[in-house]
């Protein structure tokens, strides 16, 4: 309990700007959500609709596209092509649900904003190991403006994932690699690119074990990232014994449309080339064009990010970036990049400190994110899709 005491004690100016920053987010997220359901015509097939004569549209249409799902495998176990969603997530709901009276909506909704709220707090302490206070507390506003960081918010994956990401990353640069492996697992457990924490904090521990002269602790430390595949091989395993195929959660990806490939690799260049023929042949004037644009955006924008991050020899940052940009890519789209970034931490650092040295960033990005973030979100709880 002291230990508690001392750390919120040492920690109260962030928990206020987290906190103050978080209310005023959901208040904005509650209020476009209600005038979106007002004013913005609605298609009904992928609305979570099964509250809405008894809960206002702000809570209830969180669940819309992957969130029927998650609430679907936590309450009667994998369905019709369910395989692509990783356990973990909807366990957890269901271990909840107790809690919020058996409504598994509530439960996955807490998890998903508490876990957001410590994500803050872990991206700002990780951050100040290394950059200023300006430089963390603009980093995580420029998370929360992104134009589908409401994600975060809904019932999905992303906050709970970011959550186990941002802490093993501070967990191994803080030195503290048996912890650093267990959240790490965590991560992979649920969603495939957390078995990309294993390679990149392979390569924080490489930098780590040239500095330390003690080559037999350095070997000790390395023992616990080889507990990160473990989340994965955990579900690989559940889908031999259950189903006979332990990578149904690959070969189940073409049942979900955008053109994906369940079965061979499709290169970057490749995709590139097919998104420039639909943004010269798709109808300007559709929301599907609109998500053309923005997908390609995001891929270009992301890979020159880590780029940057690469120049400043942020190589674990920058390995880890490639790698969840590129692999989902394999499949042929860049369906759902837009959402996929959320979780490319590095990304938001580095535009947090060019927002600092370049008055036009500064000016320029809060304008177009803010923008694209009321106009992604009004979609998303109309049933329209986005990411």
């Amino acid at each position: 309990m002291k230990f508690i005491k001392k750390w919120f004690k040492n920690n109260k100016n962030l928990l206020i700007f987290v906190l103050v920053a978080f209310v005023i987010w959901q208040i904005v997220v509650a209020l476009i959500i209600t005038l979106g359901a007002r004013y913005f015509p609605t298609t009904n097939a992928y609305l979570y609709s099964e509250l809405s004569p008894i809960h206002a549209p702000w809570l209830w249409s969180r669940a819309n596209f992957d969130g029927m799902h998650y609430l679907g495998i936590a309450r009667s176990s994998y369905g019709l092509h369910q395989q692509a969603f990783f356990p973990l997530y909807p366990r957890l709901i269901n271990f909840l649900k107790p809690l919020f009276r058996s409504k598994d909506l509530y439960s996955a909704l807490f998890i998903s904003l508490t876990s957001f709220l410590a994500s803050m707090v872990l991206f700002y302490k990780l951050i100040r190991l290394e950059l200023s206070k300006s430089i963390a507390k603009r980093a995580i506003i420029y998370l929360l403006i992104f134009p589908t960081a409401f994600y975060f918010a809904m019932v999905y994956t992303e906050s709970l994932f970011l959550m186990f990401i941002l802490a093993s990353f501070y967990l191994a640069k803080t030195k503290r690699w048996w912890w650093a492996g267990l959240f790490g697992a965590l991560a992979a457990a649920i969603r495939l690119p957390g078995i990309f924490l294993f390679p990149a904090l392979g390569l924080e521990w490489w930098f780590y074990q040239n500095k330390l002269k003690d080559r037999k602790r350095a070997m000790i430390n390395l023992i616990p990232l080889f507990f990160i595949p473990l989340g994965l091989l955990y579900y690989m395993r559940f889908l031999l014994m259950r189903f006979g195929d332990p990578l149904m959660f690959l070969h189940v990806q073409p049942y979900f449309g955008a053109g994906r490939s369940g079965e061979k690799i499709i290169l970057l260049y490749q995709v590139f080339w097919r998104y420039l023929k639909m943004l010269i042949t798709v109808d300007k004037l559709t929301t599907t064009y609109f998500v053309v644009v923005l997908e390609t955006l995001t891929m270009v924008g992301f890979l020159a990010l880590t780029v940057l991050a690469t120049i400043r020899r942020w190589y674990s940052y920058a390995l880890f970036m490639i790698l969840g940009l590129v692999t989902p890519s394999l499949t042929g789209t860049f369906s759902s990049t837009p959402r996929y970034v959320l979780v490319l931490f590095p990304g938001f650092i580095i535009l947090a400190i060019y927002g600092e040295k370049y008055r036009w960033l500064r000016i320029l990005y809060p304008i177009i994110a803010i923008s694209l973030f009321i106009f992604c979100l009004i979609l998303f709880t109309r049933g329209y899709w986005v990411a």
